[in-house]
């Protein structure tokens, strides 16, 4: 009720406007410490159905918060603090870049859906390091979302993404290598088995070398596109199987438009929100029958109920993470949806979260 109030003003904004004032409303909240424990406290389902363990590490309820929220590795205090699971942040870049010019992000409230071409904004990872070694760390895994700088060659790309995970490395829970942004030109090209392979040796070789440095191993993971053919995916896979990748994110936004009404639906960049959930779920399907399980899934596209998140897990993500939903259903969305999952899982005759992964299709 609060934020439905709080929505139609929001929505009266420009959307990036509406963005950064809920970052500084997030800076406010984890810069109060006993305001922020006490929302933590009222915010966060707690219960050992929704726990998962994966990558390494135990996640205390399987919804995060997906890259692009977070961008400079500066609010995930504040984002702990709404119920998550694990956040995300990025997409972080070796140097700073502004991103494309704007406006680049456009609301769909018809279809519930966003669009954005924000083009890798962020701050650089070397502020971001800055960050991480300043705020209090929160309980819940970490991730870290790694991109490239525009200006970089593709035939220079590995750089960029050892270079952000060198940065990095002691700060993040899992790295996750995003080569599917459909706002960087020619990024989603490295998603081709040949540059793919040369990509993903030259980062898991980084992440040997890393893991002997400081004697912890951190997850890698890729990250992939909607938009490839099932031919495609199955290359994809296969290569990062090969190579050591230790987990795959399924899907980033797609380029397509399929059935949208609303006034913003021409516009370039990445779809997100509720025209994605089924495709998403689709696709995650595929992945797993790929897989097989031996590397974890974190399923992202479309969420905004319990119901769909319980589709994702039975469809074979371990894991799921929400944006679009968020920016529709407000802050509670990790809260509600928790709520929501144990219920399901209950009336499913699951006893866990664990237990429902790929029911569907075993």
């Amino acid at each position: 009720m609060i934020y439905s109030a709080l929505r139609r003003m929001l929505f009266k904004m420009d959307p990036e406007t509406a963005h950064e004032m809920t970052i500084k409303g997030l800076q406010l909240l984890q810069n109060t410490p006993p305001v922020r424990h006490l929302y933590q406290k009222s915010m966060t389902v707690v219960d050992p159905r929704l726990q998962t363990t994966c990558l390494g590490t135990t996640f205390p309820n399987p919804v995060g918060l997906a890259a692009g929220f977070d961008k400079h590795a500066t609010v995930y205090p504040g984002l702990a603090a709404l119920g998550f699971g694990f956040v995300e942040v990025g997409t972080l870049t070796p140097r700073p870049q502004s991103g494309n010019p704007k406006p680049r992000l456009f609301r769909l409230p018809e279809d519930q859906a966003v669009i954005n071409r924000m083009g890798f904004n962020n701050h650089g990872v070397e502020q971001a390091k800055r960050a991480f070694e300043t705020l209090t760390r929160p309980s819940i895994p970490i991730g870290i979302n790694l991109g490239k700088n525009k200006d970089t060659p593709n035939e220079e790309a590995a750089s960029d993404y050892q270079k952000g995970l060198e940065a990095l490395y002691i700060h993040g829970d899992y790295f996750v290598i995003n080569i599917s942004s459909p706002n960087t030109v020619g990024l989603r090209d490295l998603q081709h088995a040949t540059a793919l392979k040369e990509l993903l040796s030259a980062v898991i070789g980084k992440r040997e070398q890393l893991a002997a440095e400081h004697g912890t191993t951190r997850p890698v993971l890729l990250k992939i596109a909607p938009d490839l053919t099932e031919e495609q995916v199955e290359e994809i896979v296969d290569a990062a199987l090969q190579l050591g990748i230790d987990g795959i994110i399924a899907t980033n936004t797609t380029l397509a438009r399929d059935g949208l009404t609303a006034n913003h639906r021409k516009e370039t960049g990445g779809l997100s929100g509720k025209p994605l959930t089924s495709r998403s779920t689709a696709f995650i399907h595929h992945v797993y029958q790929l897989t097989q399980g031996r590397v974890p899934i974190i399923g992202v596209g479309g969420i905004f109920t319990g119901q769909d998140a319980l589709d994702k897990i039975k469809a074979g993500a371990n894991l799921v993470q929400v944006y679009t939903g968020m920016i529709y259903r407000g802050p509670s969305i990790a809260k509600w949806i928790n709520q929501e999952l144990l219920r399901l899982l209950e009336q499913e005759g699951f006893n866990s979260v664990k237990e429902a992964v790929g029911s569907a299709h075993r």
